[in-house]
This record gives structure tokens, sequence and C-alpha cells, in this order.
């Protein structure tokens, strides 16, 4: 009896994973060098509700797939070698997904849903082209940071979920047409390259009543591609939105009127749009609408990223 005793305990011990068998290294490359070939295999190999901080490298390379890091996956670092090389790409759009009102929703190529979820060096594409609503990247988690990333799509390519969700993005490249920002969260766009695709609107935010801010843009630079020659900063989709830009660049793209109401509503009495200290030919603010507001240097104070998020940036690879 005790030697069967310790058989099973060997047996079972060698088919049962151990604390001391939990990776926080993790790496991914489509070329088979890496511990996984699949991005979502590699989340799925995570601990759940980890101790300290999971890293997932990824190698440079095309990965072909829809992912999603679930609720259960704080604390989670995807880090890739390169932006322009290292691409999570899909082509889900509003019409493939055909779910109803809502597919929009269900289209995105990447969504986070757990919170201290930190990317850098990655692009999230969704290739789905000029098709209508499909989203490249749903950030729902709180505490949010995504560096040097470029966010790739066209109408809804980033979509900020979550009433309570703080997110930031520094150093990235977001390129859209319609609404291609949009979203209740608070959300702030440090030294980003903003690139409309079309005559449109940059935002659509949807900040809840309560929330002191919704989007903040400090020190980035408003692009456009060739041909595009009235694009407006943004629109209120909901009655509460609130949208900031402080010190960026505007191409000539930017609408004179700067804003634009959502059409058929009175949104423009309850939403929030205002400027500091832009620059460049689409920030002179001679023809912007009446509701909007230009910021004195005290109340631009008031959008500090201290004042905003608190502790934003110990978030860590």
């Amino acid at each position: 009896m005790k030697l069967k005793a310790l058989f099973l305990l060997c047996f079972w011990g060698w088919l049962i994973p151990i604390s001391a068998q939990d990776k926080f290294e993790i790496t991914v490359s489509p070329d088979g060098s890496g511990d996984f070939t699949s991005i979502q295999a590699a989340i799925d190999a995570c601990k759940a509700f980890p101790d300290q901080r999971v890293t997932i490298h990824l190698k440079n390379g095309i990965y072909r797939e829809k992912v999603v890091v679930p609720s259960c996956n704080t604390s989670l670092s995807i880090i890739g070698e390169d932006p322009g090389k290292t691409i999570i790409t899909w082509d889900d759009h509003f019409n493939k997904i055909n779910r109803g009102r809502n597919s929009t929703f269900y289209t995105w190529t990447l969504k986070v849903e757990a919170d201290d979820f930190y990317m850098e060096n990655v692009t999230v594409e969704n290739s789905a082209g000029p098709v209508g609503q499909a989203v490249a990247l749903h950030v729902e988690g709180d505490r949010c940071v995504f560096m040097n990333c470029r966010i790739l799509g066209n109408q809804d390519t980033l979509y900020t979920a979550g009433q309570n969700s703080r997110q930031m993005f520094s150093g990235c490249t977001i390129e859209g047409t319609t609404d291609f920002i949009f979203g209740a969260a608070t959300a702030y766009f440090e030294k980003c390259i903003i690139h409309s695709k079309s005559d449109s609107f940059i935002t659509a935010a949807s900040t809840p009543k309560d929330k002191p801010y919704g989007y903040v843009f400090l020190q980035c630079r408003l692009t456009a591609a060739d041909g595009v020659k009235k694009v407006y900063l943004g629109r209120p989709w909901r009655d509460y939105a609130r949208t900031v830009y402080l010190q960026c660049e505007m191409g000539a793209h930017i609408a004179p009127e700067g804003w634009s109401n959502w059409s058929g509503t009175q949104r423009d009495k309850s939403a929030y749009y205002a400027e500091f200290g832009n620059t460049g030919p689409g920030a002179a603010t001679a023809g912007r609408v009446s509701w909007s507001h230009q910021l004195t240097k005290e109340e631009a104070r008031q959008y500090a990223i201290g004042n905003v998020f608190n502790n934003i940036r110990e978030i860590k690879k």
C-alpha cells in the first residue's frame, strides 16, 4: 500500500501544475521559436490574478487572430519588438458579425477586459477596410497603458469602454475615418499622432454625467491623408461628452468650427469641449462653435496627468 500511495503521489504530481511552475516571462513567435505561436494561447496559459506581473514578449511577425485578455488576467504586459513589424490583425466588421444593432461591439481585433494591462511596441489593426464600424482595439479594463503602439482602422478604430475605466496612450499612432476614438472611459493621449483618413469626426466621447474628465489630448499631432479637408475634433455620442485638446499641433484639415453637435440632438447644451495653446493652421479659434471653450492657463492646469489619473505612471512593463 505504501508503494501504491507513493506511485499515485508521483503520478498526480506530474499531471497537476504547481505554483513553482508558473511562468512570468513568456515568448510568442510565429516561427515556433518561442513558448507559443499564438498570442491567445499564451494568454490562456498565464496565471489568473497573479501576485507579480506577467510579461508576454512578441517576436516580430503578423499574428492573424482575434485576441481577448480576460478580466482574470490582471497585471499582464504584452511587449513587441517593433511596432511596425509586430502586428495583431483581424477583419471583423458590423455586417460580417451580423448580430443586430449592437454588432459594432463584437468587431474588435484585441479586447482588454483586465485591469493593469500594459502594451508596448505593437500594432493592433482591423483590416476590414472602409466597410463601416470595425473596431481594432476595445479596452474596458482600468489603469491600462499603451506605449509606442499603432492602432489602425477606419470607422470606430479605438473603443475606450467602461464608465470607470482609465486609460493612457503615450507616443501612439491612432488612425481612422469616422468617430475613430469613441467611448465612456477617461482616456489620456500624450504625444500621439491622430491621423484622419477621411472628412469626418475624430472623437465621439460618451463621458458619464458625473465624471470630471473624458478625453484629454496633450501635445498630440493631428494629421490627415491627402485630400482630407474637413475634420471635426469631436461630436458628442452622449449628452455629457467631455474632450479637451492641449498644446496640440493641428493640421489644415481641422474644420474652422472645430466641433460638431450630434445630428438631431441638443447635446451641444450639455457636452464640454475645450482647447488650450494649440498650434498649426487648424488651431485658429475665431471660427469655433459658440458652445466650445478656450481655457485659461489656470484652467488648463487641471488637466495635468496627475490630476486626471492617480499613479497611472506606476503601471510598469
